[in-house]
């Protein structure tokens, strides 16, 4: 489902373990003091009456500004590379690739929360939540009326951001757990170039 696309490749930063403050100051902290991210994740699909339909696990990684690679590799191989320009998405089953300009798609994924640059306030607004299940939450909606989803719930630990959480249009929750996260690792910037491999259906804006 490329729209999480990231979903966000998200978010996988951590936070410093001593941060302070309210969810949404930490939260802050983390745009400032993360500048790429790496780590495995795990991802189930609840319907709208909460019960499970899908689940998937993979790796992503990301290199702000605007740069990440977030690969499914259970139960089905789909690759999603943003490089700062261009968001690819590639189905390797079907052999096509899909391609968009970043700057269109800034509010319709959530990978523009922390892999984006300074416009974030501009595509989503930001709120406290409620804290549960012993994390802090922030959320956020996408200012796009268009975006396809209708908040995005982050999740903080005492090791930074463990758990989030997206709500589409039709009452879908899509939740991710991280695990193995590193933050501010050195990241080859080849990670986050994309081409489409021979033969392979290219569709959308080039």
């Amino acid at each position: 489902m490329p729209r999480l696309v990231a979903v966000l490749l998200l978010l996988a930063c951590a936070l410093p373990a001593h941060a302070q403050g309210s969810s949404l100051e930490r939260f802050q902290l983390l745009l400032r003091t993360t500048q790429s991210a790496t780590a495995d994740f795990e991802q189930k699909v609840f319907d709208r009456n909460r019960k499970l339909v899908q689940e998937s696990s993979g790796r992503f990684a990301f290199l702000r500004p605007g740069r990440f690679r977030w690969a499914y590799t259970k139960p089905h191989s789909q690759l999603l590379v943003g490089d700062g320009e261009r968001l690819w998405v590639y189905d390797r089953d079907l052999n096509q690739v899909t391609v968009r300009r970043t700057s269109r798609a800034l509010g319709s994924v959530p990978a523009a929360l922390l892999a984006g640059a300074s416009d974030i306030d501009q595509a989503f607004e930001l709120a406290e939540g409620a804290d549960r299940d012993g994390l802090a939450w922030v959320e956020a909606r996408p200012r796009d009326k268009d975006a396809g989803f209708e908040r995005i719930r982050l999740g903080m630990g005492v090791a930074g951001i463990e758990a989030m959480e997206l709500v589409d249009s039709f009452g879908q929750t899509t939740a991710l757990r991280f695990t193995g996260l590193r933050r501010n690792p050195q990241v080859d910037p080849e990670t986050f170039r994309f081409t489409p491999p021979g033969g392979a259906d290219v569709l959308g804006e080039k």
